[in-house]
């Protein structure tokens, strides 16, 4: 995410996240739309890259799904949760600063409102770098709240039209926009999309 990211916040600390998680796992809840969504876009085995990835619940399914995995997040308290998950390699980094040394990926997924959390203007920065990952063709899948009903407190609110300009700067091109991880159609007055762009 960025250096802004609010780790000392007891609602962000990864223990405590984790803790969130697994209570909201343990009432039924579908935790794994994300996951579902993005293998449907990819081939089987491919190399997805999991942006922010907090505790690596996202990153984690796609590993069980078979797919070739790495996830990165600036939160150390996070990280050391998902560490402790096997088959998934996990990095310390800034996205605005991201360098990994891997080959490049089929897909980067960016979910749980990661571009509301980044540090003021460096948006554009982050998807320069996401993009500069991504095998030519590659697909940027990102989902976050566009209001504050959709978006916790220390969350900023990012114009979708804003997000776009930054993305198509960094020879990314919108293919799909959904309300859902489950694909319901999206509209400028939802207040959630997710959204798919392709490296040109």
């Amino acid at each position: 995410m960025s250096e802004d990211w609010p780790a000392t916040s007891s609602e962000f600390d990864g223990e405590a996240y984790a803790a969130r998680i697994a209570a909201i796992a343990a009432t039924g809840k579908d935790m794994h739309g994300e996951a579902r969504f993005c293998s449907a876009l990819v081939a089987p085995g491919a190399r997805i890259l999991d942006a922010g990835c907090g505790t690596g619940r996202v990153g984690a399914r796609l590993a069980e799904l078979g797919f070739d995995v790495a996830g990165t997040d600036v939160d150390a308290s996070m990280l050391a949760v998902s560490r402790r998950i096997p088959g998934v390699r996990w990095h310390l980094a800034d996205l605005a600063g991201l360098d990994l040394d891997e080959a490049p990926f089929d897909l980067i997924v960016a979910a749980g409102n990661v571009f509301p959390f980044l540090a003021a203007s460096t948006g554009p920065r982050v998807l320069e770098r996401l993009a500069a990952h991504l095998s030519p063709g590659g697909l940027l899948v990102s989902g976050f709240g566009l209001d504050r009903a959709h978006l916790p407190d220390p969350a900023a609110i990012v114009d979708i039209a804003d997000y776009d300009s930054w993305c198509a700067a960094a020879g990314l091109v919108l293919l799909s926009r959904h309300a859902t991880w489950d694909g319901d159609a999206w509209s400028d007055s939802t207040g959630y999309a997710v959204s798919v762009h392709r490296r040109t």
